[in-house]
C-alpha cells in the first residue's frame, strides 16, 4: 500500500492548488490512502466546514489539524459532519469538540491516524507522549497500521517522539514548521519517520505568509494581520510504502509538486 501525507495547507492559494494537484498526484503515485493537514487553510489560520469538504473532495481520506484547530468556530460543524474524517490534536483538553484519532479502511486494511500537538515553544498542553501511550492501548487491536501527524515547533521534540514510538506505529510525520526536512528514514524499530513534510501553498512567501508582512514583523516589530501569499503554489508531502503482508513501512519518499 501507499500512504500519502500532505503538509499544512496554507490559505486560499494552498486550498486551490491542493484541489488541482492532489487528484493527479494520487493517480500518478497510485496512492491508496491520503492524509492532509488543513489547520492553516483559512485566511489567518484555522479551518471551516466548507474547506474541509473541499479537501475531502480533492481526495483526502483524513484531515488533521494543529495548534490553530479551534481558531474558527465553524470547525465545530466540520467535526459534527465528518466525525471520523477530520481530527484535532489528541492532547487538547478532552472537553473540546472532535476526536484526536480515527480508524478508517482502505483496501480492507484498518488504518489508524493520530494527531498530536507538541509542547516546546507552543502553548501549554497535555503531554503528547503519554497521550500516545494511552491511545495505543486502545488502537493496537483495532488497526493494522498507525500513522501519526506530530504537529510541533521543535525538531528535537519531533525526533524524540519518533524514537519514543519506534516499533509501535507504522509512520510518524511532522507538520507545523512549513519547511520540509531531509531526514526521512526507517528507524531501527521499523517506524518510518520524517521531522517535517513542509506545506501546501505559495512558495514565493515566508512560510506561506506575504514576504512584506513577515519582514515587517521581524525587522521592525510591526504588527499586522496574517495575510497569506498567493503566487507560485507548491504541494509538499511524503509517501509511505507499506508491505501488504507485514504491514511494515519499507520506504519513505518526499514529494514536491509545483504548478509548472
Amino acid at each position: 500500500m501507499k500512504i500519502l501525507a500532505i503538509g499544512d495547507v496554507v490559505g486560499e492559494c494552498g486550498v486551490n492548488f491542493l484541489k488541482k494537484a492532489l487528484p493527479q498526484t494520487i493517480t500518478d503515485y497510485e496512492i491508496d490512502f491520503t492524509i492532509v493537514n488543513g489547520e492553516n487553510a483559512l485566511p489567518g489560520s484555522g479551518i471551516s466546514l466548507n474547506i474541509t469538504e473541499d479537501i475531502l473532495a480533492a481526495g483526502a481520506d483524513c484531515v488533521t489539524l494543529g495548534n490553530h484547530a479551534f481558531n474558527k468556530k465553524d470547525v465545530e460543524k466540520a467535526f459534527d459532519r465528518y466525525p471520523t474524517q477530520i481530527i484535532r490534536p489528541l492532547n487538547f483538553d478532552g472537553s473540546l469538540e472532535g476526536e484526536g484519532y480515527t480508524v478508517l479502511s482502505a483496501k480492507g486494511v484498518r488504518i489508524g491516524v493520530v494527531n498530536l500537538l507538541g509542547r516546546i515553544y507552543l502553548s501549554p498542553i497535555n503531554c503528547p507522549f503519554l497521550a500516545m501511550d494511552k491511545t495505543l492501548e486502545y488502537l493496537n487491536d483495532k488497526t493494522d497500521m498507525i500513522f501519526v501527524d506530530f504537529h510541533a515547533e521543535a525538531t528535537s521534540e519531533k525526533k524524540a517522539f519518533g524514537y519514543y514510538v519506534d516499533g509501535r506505529v507504522t509512520g510518524v510525520f511532522g507538520t507545523h514548521t512549513h519547511t520540509p526536512t531531509a531526514d526521512e528514514q526507517i528507524l531501527p524499530g521499523g517506524t518510518a519517520f520524517i521531522t517535517d513534510i513542509g506545506m501546501t501553498g505559495a512558495s514565493d512567501s515566508v512560510l506561506g505568509l506575504k514576504k512584506e508582512i513577515s519582514i515587517g514583523r521581524i525587522v521592525h516589530h510591526k504588527k499586522a494581520r496574517f495575510d497569506w501569499a498567493d503566487t507560485d503554489p507548491v504541494m509538499m508531502g511524503v509517501i509511505f510504502t507499506v508491505d501488504d503482508a507485514t504491514k511494515k513501512c519499507t520506504h519513505i519518499e518526499r514529494i514536491k509538486i509545483t504548478e509548472g
